[in-house]
């Protein structure tokens, strides 16, 4: 199965900053572009932070209300410290958490998971800017068509990997749900066909109600029976 890549799904047209860039050039900028977050790029072209919203919003926090009380809720040094900076290199998150362009789908979105994170910007092979992908650049996956998801499907999973007959298996995906019918020679190849598809780009949901001569996974092999799942 081909998972779309990173370099496939990210934004090329990368909006960014230098490290010298003042706090209020940062929100026109991210005003301006309608995005939350910029990666912040040296001289050499490569990304040394990442200045999001968030960070900037800690400006705000620290100041006190109009009763002149301690802001809540409570900022740690290090948060203060961004509070009280002026320029994207003081302000940024740093050291950036970076995506390469053949990554796939899951391997970045594994990442931004583990970081909790919602976007990484792609660099090259010499660490330089090349492009950024978001949470939702990663979900476009789900905008495959349904026949194309099918088709995969046949290709490459049943045909390719598993080399069953297109005739034993049938295929139905309606909205990135997939149900499986027919038959299959075992018992035990039922989830292996489930979790290929699951492995497939753009698919929802597996259903399966397959058929099977033999059930190997008993030793009197029973025969002729159907999987209900």
């Amino acid at each position: 199965m081909h998972h779309r890549t990173v370099g496939e799904l990210m934004t090329r047209d990368v909006v960014h900053v230098r490290p010298d860039m003042p706090f209020k050039e940062i929100v026109q900028t991210l005003t301006e572009n309608d995005v939350t977050a910029v990666p912040v790029v040296d001289a050499t072209g490569r990304p040394v932070g990442v200045v999001s919203e968030a960070d900037l919003l800690r400006k705000s926090a620290d100041q006190p209300g109009q009763s002149g009380l301690t802001p809540v809720p409570h900022l740690e040094a290090w948060e203060r410290a961004k509070a009280e900076g002026a320029r994207a290199e003081e302000l940024m998150s740093a050291p950036p958490v970076c995506a390469r362009q053949d990554w796939n789908v899951v391997e970045a979105a594994r990442l931004m998971e583990v970081q909790n994170v919602k976007r990484l910007p792609v660099v090259d092979d010499t660490d330089k800017l090349v492009g950024i992908v978001s949470r939702r650049d990663l979900l476009r996956i789900f905008l495959r068509r349904d026949d194309a998801i099918r088709e995969e499907i046949h290709r490459d999973v049943l045909d390719r990997t598993l080399g069953l007959a297109p005739s034993g298996v049938t295929v139905e995906v309606r909205q990135g749900q997939v149900k499986l019918g027919g038959s299959v020679e075992v018992r035990s190849l039922i989830p292996i066909i489930e979790r290929l598809c699951r492995t497939v780009d753009g698919v929802v949901s597996v259903t399966e109600h397959l058929a099977y001569e033999t059930d190997d996974t008993h030793s009197d092999g029973t025969r002729t029976a159907t999987s209900e799942r």
